[in-house]
């Protein structure tokens, strides 16, 4: 499990467990001996078409061994990878391509990208080159991965990882749930999501294998849960969104899916009452709330030993993981102490390089910030709200963009949303501020129901949680709740509803 560049992970499965099982996907079934080929002909047709060391080469292809052979042969070219989103429309892929300079695009047999960049085939034309490693020099500070995410400008921000950033956490993540050669982990989440890391890169790093999950499986629950049955996957990482539709939507008996030991969720707040319900039908599984923007990889974490009590309305989100010091600093600048709210800081090993292309930016979010610091050490403020809890532990609250003041009273609606999941009969929920006519601002709530559930004792639920200046503007049910391409809810889709008569 050890290695300091993210490409020495599937070397040394290479040389440990060369005919054991990397990837599954479909009916492809590929070891780490095929992997490991397979990404040193892509690094040595890379370095063929003039990519060096520092390089971007960005990946756009449907997720599969060659894809994932990919991202490994990116590395051991020297240049760091961008993963893009397929479904993205064309006008963002280009900016993105533009932004970060591509040197190249990988992609499959779905045909040219279209992104004016050179590309090359990840299943096509490689059989010429050599499959032996070509032996870039690399430092674990270099450059491995820039992910892009949403912009407050409207504009993509390119988020750079370094190989310390990401074997920092994969090494954790190895440890702390005891991965080993024979496990199985899922592949659920889109490259261009950082929950991929551990997937691609954990897997290797314990030799186990990944199996990949079609997307066209990813948004229903039956077959979800039917591939972890018959695939036998033994750990499980997604957003919560993914894990409550299995709880509440797949039919599932208590002891179902035996194989399964670990369920790993991130990305977004679980709602309590499907949690509940999940660890009720997976009594053998170990279940952790894994927490990190994109920025930090992950860097809090919290287990959650025990199925949560009636009247929790949040998950914590735990303690540092190693190597990895966070804390909450209140609205007048000092550190948040116990039943406190702050923003979150983070420092350590998994905390990004900064923004490519924006030093603003990045000057913006890494501060020197915080006692003990040296001289020139940063640490990166999540825009996130937490409370701190007793045993030094944290609870998220809410962002701190998404805190609105109405009627004099600061709101966030973090806090709506944490209550109106907490009403049993709703599967899931978001609120959204919205302007209204008069310059101000209004408070627009939706749910999705369980089968059953009644929209007319929503109000009254929320009544006996929140106080009345925090009660929705509107509260609308809606059979679903859009989706980014991450898997989270797409909170932008739903603002522009815009206003209409009072709830």
């Amino acid at each position: 499990m050890s290695g300091y560049l993210l490409h020495h992970y599937v070397e040394a499965a290479t040389r440990r467990h060369p005919a054991s099982v990397a990837v599954l996907a479909g009916g492809a079934s590929w070891t780490y001996e095929q992997l490991n080929a397979r990404a040193n002909q892509i690094a040595h047709g890379l370095r063929d078409r003039g990519v060096r060391r520092g390089d971007r080469v960005g990946v756009l292809a449907a997720k599969s061994p060659e894809t994932i052979a990919a991202l490994h042969g990116v590395l051991k070219s020297g240049a760091a990878y961008v993963a893009l989103d397929a479904n993205a429309p064309a006008e963002r892929l280009r900016r993105i391509a533009a932004d970060a300079g591509l040197a190249a695009v990988l992609t499959d047999s779905l045909g040219a990208t279209g992104l004016g960049v050179p590309e090359m085939s990840v299943d096509r034309g490689l059989s010429g080159f050599p499959t032996d490693d070509p032996g870039i020099a690399l430092i674990d500070s270099d450059l491995a991965y820039v992910l892009y995410t949403s912009g407050s400008t409207g504009a993509p921000k390119g988020v750079m990882l370094t190989h310390r950033n990401a074997t920092a956490f994969v090494q954790w993540a190895a440890g702390e749930f005891g991965l080993t050669a024979r496990d199985r982990l899922s592949s659920h989440a889109p490259l261009h999501f950082d929950l991929s890391i551990l997937d691609i890169f954990g897997s290797a790093c314990a030799a186990a294998s990944v199996v990949v999950i079609p997307a066209k499986a990813a948004a229903f629950p039956v077959r979800l849960a039917d591939l972890i049955d018959r695939h036998g996957i033994t750990v499980w990482y997604s957003v919560p969104s993914v894990l409550a539709g299995i709880a509440t939507r797949a039919a599932l008996r208590p002891g179902a899916l035996p194989t399964l030991r670990t369920v790993l969720f991130a990305g977004e707040v679980f709602p309590v009452g499907q949690l509940r319900t999940l660890m009720a039908l997976l009594p053998h599984a170990r279940f952790a709330n894994l927490y990190g923007p994109t920025e930090t990889n992950v860097c809090t974490w919290h287990e959650v030993a025990e199925p949560p009590a009636d009247g929790c309305r949040r998950i914590p989100i735990g303690r540092a993981i190693d190597n990895t010091e966070v804390w909450a600093v209140g609205a007048d600048g000092r550190r948040a102490g116990p039943g406190e709210t702050g923003e979150l800081y983070v420092r350590g090993a998994t905390v990004m390089r900064g923004y490519w292309n924006d030093p603003g930016l990045t000057a913006e979010r890494l501060v020197r910030q915080g006692t003990g610091l040296m001289p020139d050490e940063v640490a990166y403020r999540t825009g996130d709200l937490v409370e701190v809890a007793a045993d030094g532990g944290f609870t998220f609250v809410g962002r701190r963009d998404n805190q609105i003041k109405r009627r004099g009273y600061r709101i966030e609606l973090g806090d709506i949303e944490a209550a109106l999941a907490a009403v049993p009969s709703v599967a899931e929920s978001a609120v959204v501020a919205v302007p209204d006519a008069t310059g101000g601002v209004e408070i627009e709530a939706y749910a999705v129901l369980d089968a059953g559930g009644e929209p007319a004792g929503l109000l009254p639920a929320l009544r006996e949680m929140l106080p009345a200046y925090m009660l929705p503007d509107r509260l609308r049910t809606v059979d679903h709740l859009p989706r980014t391409s991450t898997g989270k809810v797409d909170r932008q889709a739903l603002a522009p509803r815009g206003t209409g008569s009072a709830r």
